[in-house]
């Protein structure tokens, strides 16, 4: 053995120790999944409350999108994730720390991120869910159940802003009523969307404020008109798109048992289109090195270049988040085609230009029907996935940056991150470069599901591995379909735009 596969073996032993920690560690941290329900339910409740004006047609379309009791299944949905969240939290066996009082809500646009166990991160959900759970059954008229909810929040130890307005709603529905003193600026400040609405609805009635009431009303109107169209945004695109993805790949299996022709993803014509130089070292070599250099610049560089610049990772707001996640995955791409120049200089002149990079063509379809034919596939794989995991399996931790994102600054940053240099960089490494390669040692399809499931894996998160899989073995089938990475780059691009947008839409869904 060589001392090269030494170094490699040593480095690659390093690289499983710290993908195998990592994916273990995400199992501790709850999915995010059943949260970005909640997120829509939310949005349900806010057009619920839109009331069709005379003359205006939409009453059945309004009805299809939110249902006939709105209210009802939204509390279903609260108690179904909040009964998951408990089973979670006492799941974990270590001791839990008390939570501080200004880690209990969503922190606000610029103030700092809380650490927190996650153990501490399901116990203020759970507080959270109880709140508005609380809400929910007093909107339904169980006004007993409401009080005796909010009593748990008002008896726990710890004092903070969400047992405080838990004592306000308690004392709003209290026969007879209390009203304690700032109720309204503690509901406004610690209540967003449908729930500060109801909230403020019932203190105004008992204070008999009835101009108050009216423009409270007309607010809640114009919020549950814009409610709606986002509900159709939301709920009714990726269904739309789903229905069409059916049909396409309807269309693709029939084809591929009718057809006579030999097909192009066959071992020798692939093979053929592909030539690759190098041996199973190269590849072996260009995977560990962009690990080591993924979790080094992840690890070390960063965290290293915040220390010397005098900052506190735990003050960090939001936009300041974002620029380092900027920062670090702009120096993983820059090391990663490093790499690939690198390794690929001693087989090709121009090591890059290997990559099937062509404008021509008929790439921008082959893109948009492989996104169009993911949604099905991945939508229901990632609930079949939440299943079995039990709502565990971490998630993208900018995935909550997203939701709470209200900076311009902010969102055009991880625009770009994800709608650009993502698709860009990824199809580079794993379509551009490691599929054509494992061609020549694997069948194609072999070849595609080993790619995509490496694709799956780098992103580190158990919750991610089947649902990635299956979209990075769509990518890898378009690129070896389409011969031309743009073709891939644009449904990268298209799949990571669209949750994107899901994600704002859905992260106004509490405002």
């Amino acid at each position: 053995m060589t001392i090269k596969r030494m170094i490699l073996g040593l480095l690659t032993l390093v690289v499983i120790i710290l993908v195998s920690t990592a994916l273990v560690s995400s199992w501790t941290k709850p999915q995010i999944q059943s949260q970005l329900q909640l997120y829509q339910t939310n949005i349900l409740l806010q057009a619920a409350e839109w009331q069709v004006p005379e003359g205006e047609k939409l009453g059945s379309t309004r009805n299809a999108l939110i249902g006939e009791q709105p209210v009802k299944t939204a509390l279903t949905q609260y108690q179904e994730v909040r009964q998951s969240a408990q089973k979670n939290l006492e799941r974990l066996s270590a001791p839990l720390t008390p939570l501080s009082p200004e880690s209990e809500l969503d922190p606000k646009l610029g103030s700092a991120p809380v650490r927190r166990s996650p153990q501490q991160q399901l116990q203020s959900l759970i507080n959270q869910l109880d709140l508005r759970l609380g809400i929910l059954h007093a909107s339904s008229g169980q006004a007993a159940v409401a009080l005796q909810t909010w009593q748990g929040l008002i008896a726990q130890p710890e004092s903070s802003e969400l047992t405080q307005t838990a004592a306000v709603l308690s004392g709003l529905w209290s026969d007879p009523p209390r009203l304690l003193p700032d109720a309204e600026q503690q509901l406004s400040s610690s209540l967003k969307g449908w729930f500060r609405y109801q909230a403020l609805t019932q203190l105004y009635q008992l204070q008999q404020r009835q101009d108050a009431l009216v423009q409270l009303q007309a607010a809640e109107q114009e919020m549950a008109r814009s409610a709606l169209s986002r509900l159709v945004i939301v709920g009714g695109m990726p269904v739309l798109g789903s229905l069409i993805g059916i049909g396409l790949l309807i269309v693709w299996l029939v084809r591929q048992v009718t057809s006579q022709k030999p097909s192009p993803l066959s071992p020798s014509m692939v093979r053929a289109n592909w030539p690759v130089p190098w041996e199973r070292e190269t590849i072996w070599q260009v995977v560990v090195l962009w690990f080591i250099a993924f979790f080094g610049i992840s690890l070390l560089v960063v965290p290293l270049a915040v220390q010397l610049l005098g900052l506190n990772p735990a003050t960090f707001s939001p936009r300041a988040q974002t620029l380092v996640a900027l920062f670090s995955y702009v120096g993983l791409v820059v090391a990663g085609l490093s790499i690939l120049y690198f390794c690929l200089r001693p087989f090709l002149p121009q090591p890059l230009s290997w990559l099937r990079i062509n404008w021509k063509g008929n790439w921008f379809w082959w893109g948009l029907a492989g996104y169009l034919a993911a949604l099905p596939l991945v939508i229901v794989v990632s609930l079949v996935n939440q299943r079995l995991l039990e709502e565990q399996g971490g998630a993208n931790p900018l995935l909550e940056v997203i939701l709470q994102s209200r900076d311009g600054v902010t969102i055009a940053v991880l625009f770009g991150m994800v709608a650009v240099l993502a698709p860009f960089f990824e199809e580079t490494l794993f379509r551009g470069f490691l599929l054509p390669s494992l061609t020549r040692y694997l069948p194609p399809w072999g070849a595609i599901a080993t790619s995509g499931l490496l694709f799956a894996i780098a992103h580190l998160n158990l919750s991610d591995v089947l649902p990635l899989t299956v979209l990075g073995m769509i990518l890898g089938f378009v690129y070896l379909r389409s011969r031309n990475l743009l073709a891939s780059m644009l449904l990268h691009s298209l799949w990571n735009s669209g949750s994107f947008l899901g994600l704002l839409i859905l992260g106004g869904g509490l405002n």
